[in-house]
């Protein structure tokens, strides 16, 4: 189950904030950016591999978001089509900033990464750290369809056919991007832990 639906009591309270909103109240708007901005910061983050890019595109979203909102069609998963906005977003802005990359130690050390990790002991929190760095740029290295296919499916945790849906793509071209995208992700971990990259 992705991160954006979690029970159906969270869901039906979404539902009524969208409808709220979609009025024109400004509470339920506020109230739903709440409820959606650690999620939409993450995901951009993952996308695009810096923080302050990270930021500015959830601003983005959230302007978008409270521009379509009227035009949101109820019957359509609003998770979906709040990723369909984040990715198109993040496209966007990666488009802009050409090949602009801080690296993940300068963010690390500014603390201005988003928390990722759970609550481990630190040994174990520690590794995965270490894994999260790899994996970061590691997706550096993808094509923008391939680090948003692998950021909604393996990191955001959607289905195969919701990624399909939310890309305009078919179930087919996810996997086969999934397939390129968990491969180049594994022979750049794997270099890098022979030190054929440098840390």
């Amino acid at each position: 189950m992705d991160q954006f639906s979690q029970s159906s009591r969270h869901n039906s309270h979404i539902e009524s904030l969208i409808a709220r909103a979609r009025s024109g109240d400004a509470w339920a708007f506020d109230q739903l950016m709440i409820a959606h901005q650690q999620r939409v910061m993450a995901t951009a983050w993952r996308m695009l591999g810096n923080v302050e890019d990270a930021r500015d595109a959830a601003q983005e979203v959230f302007l978008r978001l409270y521009k379509h909102l009227p035009k949101y069609d109820a019957r359509q998963e609003f998770a979906g089509w709040l990723y369909r906005i984040v990715i198109n977003v993040c496209h966007d802005v990666a488009r802009k900033r050409g090949n602009r990359h801080a690296s993940f130690e300068a963010e690390q050390e500014a603390g201005q990464l988003p928390i990722l990790l759970s609550k481990d002991d630190s040994e174990h929190a520690a590794m995965r750290a270490e894994e999260q760095k790899i994996v970061m740029r590691a997706l550096s290295t993808l094509t923008e369809k391939e680090r948003a296919v692998i950021v909604l499916r393996d990191l955001e945790g959607i289905s195969t056919e919701e990624v399909a849906k939310i890309l305009g793509s078919t179930p087919t071209t996810v996997r086969s991007q999934i397939s390129t995208a968990r491969t180049k992700i594994k022979l750049y971990r794997d270099c890098f832990l022979k030190g054929g990259i440098r840390k």
